[in-house]
C-alpha cells in the first residue's frame, strides 16, 4: 500500500509533469507567432523604411501563414499534437500603420474542404459594423506591453462559432507598435494535447489564464470558461506555468 509521502510525491510528479506539457503545448503556437511577428517586420519596412507600407506588402506573409494553418514547417522538436494546435492565424495592423488601409488584419482561417480562406471585415469607421479589433483582449493586451497574452476562451462568433483561445505578441518595428501577431485555437484541440497528463494528477486539477479563467481540466466541478478565485484559499495549489500567462491549479496536499 501506498504511504502518504509516496501520494503526494506521485502527485507533485504528475503536476510537475503537467505543467511541462501545457508549457509545450503554449509554446509551440507561441514559437509560430513569433516567426509571423518576425516576418511581418520585414513587411511593414519596405525598402528600408524608405516609404510606408502598404497593404499589398503584407501579402508575402501568406506562405508562412498557410504552412502554421496546417502545422507545416515548424521545428521538429514540436510533437503533432503541439504543431496541430492552430485553426487561425494572422497579423493585424496598427491603425495607421499602412498608407492605404488605416485598419487592416492578414487573417488566415484553416478549411476541412480545401485552401486555407482569409477573414473579410468591414473596415470601414464610418460603417455601422466597423470591425474595430483594438478593443479585443488580444488586441490591447500587447498594445499596452504585455509579451505574450492569452485570451479566453471564448465563443468566437465572429470567425468560427467555436470555443476558443487567442494567443497574441506585439510587433514592433523601428521602435514603434506596429500590430499583433496572432492565432486561434480550439478549446477542443488544446483540452486534448494537455488532459492526458492533467488526469494523472490525483484529484481536481485545471488550468486557468491570467484572469484566472478556466482553460482545461480533469473535473466537472471546474469546466472550461468557469472563474477560478483564490482568494488565500488552502484547498488549492497554484503553479504558474513558467513565464506564460498560465498556471496550474490542484488540490493541495
Amino acid at each position: 500500500m501506498s504511504t502518504p509521502v509516496s501520494l503526494a510525491q506521485a502527485g507533485h510528479d504528475h503536476a510537475a509533469a503537467a505543467v511541462a506539457r501545457v508549457r509545450e503545448a503554449a509554446e509551440g503556437v507561441f514559437e509560430a507567432l513569433r516567426e509571423v511577428r518576425d516576418a511581418a517586420v520585414a513587411c511593414v519596412r519596405p525598402a528600408g523604411g524608405a516609404r510606408r507600407p502598404v497593404a499589398a506588402d503584407l501579402a508575402a506573409l501568406r506562405p508562412l501563414l498557410w504552412a502554421r494553418l496546417r502545422g507545416g514547417a515548424l521545428p521538429a522538436h514540436l510533437p503533432a499534437h503541439v504543431t496541430a494546435l492552430i485553426a487561425g492565424i494572422g497579423f493585424i495592423a496598427a491603425p495607421g500603420l499602412l498608407a492605404d488601409a488605416p485598419w487592416y488584419l492578414e487573417w488566415w482561417q484553416e478549411n476541412p474542404s480545401g485552401a486555407p480562406v482569409r477573414l473579410l471585415r468591414n473596415m470601414d469607421p464610418a460603417s455601422s459594423a466597423f470591425y474595430d479589433y483594438t478593443h479585443w483582449d488580444w488586441y490591447a493586451g500587447p498594445s499596452s506591453g504585455a509579451e505574450r497574452t492569452v485570451c479566453g476562451p471564448y465563443v468566437d462568433y465572429l470567425c468560427t462559432d467555436e470555443y476558443s483561445l487567442t494567443l497574441s505578441v506585439p510587433v514592433v518595428a523601428g521602435g514603434s507598435f506596429a500590430g499583433v501577431a496572432a492565432a486561434d485555437v480550439f478549446v477542443r484541440r488544446f483540452e486534448g494535447a494537455v488532459l492526458p497528463a492533467l488526469r494523472e494528477i490525483p484529484g481536481p486539477a485545471f488550468l486557468v489564464n491570467a484572469e484566472g479563467r478556466v482553460v482545461a481540466s480533469n473535473t466537472a466541478s471546474w469546466v472550461a470558461g468557469s472563474v477560478y478565485r483564490d482568494g488565500g484559499s488552502a484547498a488549492f495549489s497554484v503553479r504558474p506555468v513558467g513565464d506564460l500567462p498560465l498556471s496550474l491549479v490542484t488540490a493541495a496536499g
